[in-house]
């Protein structure tokens, strides 16, 4: 087939996802808000939201116009290199603000709709997550697609990549310090002394906890998995063409992920829940179970279309199996984390059990859970590193990055379902609906959290999948055959390397400490200030936590940005190429693991104090539920900030090696 024929293909898989992003907004906004309240409340959160995005945003531009202004003067080719990289920063940028400002205005709609009909209901949530999706995966493909065609040099493909990541730094550490600040406090102060429920419009921080699920699981998951989705193909990109050939690997990447939104499209075509009167246990179950069917049907879908497209591009089926490998652990991986976190499973229940003893024990069997929990993802990973090589060598590990996250339109759907499902639970908590309303927008949350901890555990996976991938890919840039483990220079790297996703854990947690502990005493403060606060006399100052909750976010994550870039390019130019291998070794078995033990300890402790709130072990407002909540208290900065801000960590000091890595060898040539 023609070159450019092919390249028009890979353009109308893009332009298809954002066709599909427009029909969804039209379908979206088109249904009622609810009543004014309802009204008043969404416009609160949106608000809240796009203005720490402003305020994201605004720092975000002084760090990349910084970067670029560093790219143009010592990146070769100049300034290609650092415009490709503005390019990268404004397409996930974009990205973000779409999916996130559809989300918050699709929480009030969904929570009306389920005045009617739980299944419409959920309809309306998916249908907004899969904007977040499709928006991902179109401006993804189209940015580093047309990037391709019109600089055919792997330095300005990587360029744009590296963009990426500067975006999913900012919004997933910022927005994850965000969220949890304002949940910890809270609930701290909410549930543990007031004894309100969650959600309460009492409380002073419920709209700046809602607002966190938007800017921490929506505009940062998106961002997050955004720079999974371009690094995967940059990698198989510039591995490609030095396995296959210049135009011929340049294109079968693009190929296969253009395949990739169009069976997602029709898989999300497939979520069409059915209105039936059941149980809360049966409408959570039916609800799950018609989001699978989407994802069961494209990956089957791609499977079958892949098999063709790579014999016939190829002559061979050994890309095709390491595409399967990669696909297979992912959802693989996605099962064991649904075990380790769901509340129908052992491992939580236990967890709930324990909260009888106090909080002491709690935490010590989450944290044993999430210890337990990394034995099999490693494994699945390195099963699928191991194929992958055997199939397709280096250009196979990246393919088989690229196959953990090939249907990323319709799997970051599913899991920016979870935040906006969660704020609708809240609107209808907040704005007063009716005891069976509540009840179906509870059973849409309740998925929302087995969709979230499942996203959480394949976002790892495919941020390990891709720092594999840049890893290899780095050892073809720098030029570098063997990183032996008898240099004292590689040995050095790797100490330093597994060190580094331990400070960024740290300051990631001090940031929700300090965040937590200044909305906690504005909470209290709140309370004794507002004369009729707890009574619902009065109106609390929510726009005062919000306010609170962004400054200490933005200010907490500056330092770990910073780390990020000094440290593997401190070692590149002092210690060597070959320091910095050991350095990408050293953070990704290091940070993979922290990051899987924290997901889902936090997931677990979230679905115990859960498990107890239905009802079971003495229910809400007893000991075990206290305790359960003080579990839950230290699992949310582990499950939405320190644990998922590795993802980035891992594969963006993989991509700044990248970058410099002919200037490592420059610096070591003189």
């Amino acid at each position: 087939m023609d070159l450019w024929i092919l390249r028009i293909l890979v353009l109308a898989g893009g332009v298809l996802a954002l066709g599909f992003v427009i029909y969804l907004t039209f379908t979206i906004v088109r249904q009622s808000e609810g009543s004014d309240k309802m009204k008043e409340i969404s416009l609160a959160i949106r608000q809240g939201a796009m203005a720490f995005l402003r305020r994201e945003f605004i720092t975000l531009g002084i760090y990349t116009a910084v970067m670029f202004i560093v790219l143009a003067l010592f990146i070769a080719p100049r300034p290609i290199v650092a415009i490709a990289y503005l390019l990268g920063t404004v397409t996930s940028a974009l990205a973000g603000f779409l999916g996130m400002s559809i989300g918050t205005r699709a929480n009030a709609r969904t929570a009306h709709a389920a005045t009617g009909s739980w299944a419409k209901g959920l309809k309306i949530a998916f249908s907004a997550g899969a904007v977040m999706g499709f928006c991902v995966v179109g401006l993804g493909l189209l940015g580093l697609s047309i990037t391709a065609f019109i600089w055919d040099d792997m330095h300005v493909w990587l360029g744009f990549a590296f963009g990426a990541s500067s975006v999913a730094l900012f919004l997933r550490a910022g927005g994850g310090i965000f969220t949890k600040s304002a949940d910890v406090g809270a609930d701290l102060v909410g549930k543990v002394e007031k004894g309100i429920p969650e959600d309460d419009p009492r409380n002073p921080a419920v709209i700046a906890d809602n607002v966190g699920d938007n800017v921490g699981d929506i505009a940062g998951m998106g961002s997050d998995l955004y720079e999974s989705y371009v690094s995967a193909i940059a990698a198989s990109m510039v591995l490609g063409v030095v396995a296959i050939g210049s135009t011929k690997g340049l294109l079968l990447p693009l190929l296969l992920c253009a395949l990739g939104i169009l069976v997602s499209v029709i898989g999300a075509l497939f979520v069409r829940p059915k209105e039936v009167k059941a149980s809360f246990e049966k409408q959570v179950a039916r609800a799950q179970a018609s989001m699978n069917t989407g994802v069961y049907v494209a990956n089957i879908l791609m499977i079958i279309a892949s098999f063709f497209i790579i014999r016939g591009y190829t002559g061979s089926l050994g890309l095709f199996w390491a595409l399967i490998s990669g696909l297979v652990a992912g959802f693989l991986i996605a099962l064991v984390t649904e075990y380790f976190t769901s509340a129908d499973r052992a491992p939580v229940k236990k967890i709930a059990a324990s909260a009888q003893a106090g909080p002491a024990i709690t935490i010590i069997e989450g944290l044993g859970t999430g210890m337990m929990s990394t034995v099999l993802p490693v494994i699945l990973v390195a099963i699928a590193t191991v194929l992958a090589y055997i199939f397709g060598g280096l250009l196979g590990i990246a393919i088989a990055a690229m196959g953990m996250i090939i249907n990323l339109g319709i799997l970051l759907a599913m899991d920016c379902y979870g935040p906006i499902a969660d704020n609708a639970a809240g609107i209808a908590q907040m704005a007063g609906l009716g005891k069976e309303v509540r009840e179906r927008c509870e059973a849409l949350d309740a998925v929302g959290n087995t969709t979230a901890a499942l996203g959480k555990g394949f976002a790892i996976a495919s941020a390990a999948m891709a720092a594999l991938a840049w890893l290899a890919t780095y050892f073809e840039v720098a030029k570098v055959d063997v990183a032996s483990l008898t240099s004292v220079s590689v040995i050095t790297g790797l100490l330093i390397g597994g060190m580094l996703p331990f400070i960024f854990s740290a300051l990631a947690m001090r940031g929700v400490s300090n965040g937590g502990f200044a909305i906690v005493n504005e909470v209290r403060r709140q309370f004794k200030a507002i004369a009729g606060l707890m009574e619902g006399r009065a109106k609390p100052d929510y726009v005062r936590c919000v306010d609170i909750a962004t400054k200490m976010a933005l200010k907490s994550m500056m330092l770990p940005g910073i780390l990020v870039i000094a440290v593997p390019l401190a070692l590149g130019f002092t210690l060597g190429p070959e320091s910095v291998a050991g350095l990408l070794a050293g953070a990704l078995i290091s940070g993979f693991l922290m990051a899987v033990m924290m997901a889902n300890s936090g997931g677990a402790w979230d679905n115990a104090k859960k498990y107890i709130e239905a009802g079971n072990f003495g229910g809400k407002g007893s000991d075990a539920h206290k305790a359960a909540v003080i579990g839950d208290t230290v699992g949310d900065p582990f499950k939405d900030t320190a644990g998922p801000s590795l993802n980035i960590l891992i594969k963006l000091v993989g991509k700044v090696a990248v970058i410099f890595g002919p200037a490592f060898i420059a610096l070591i040539a003189l």
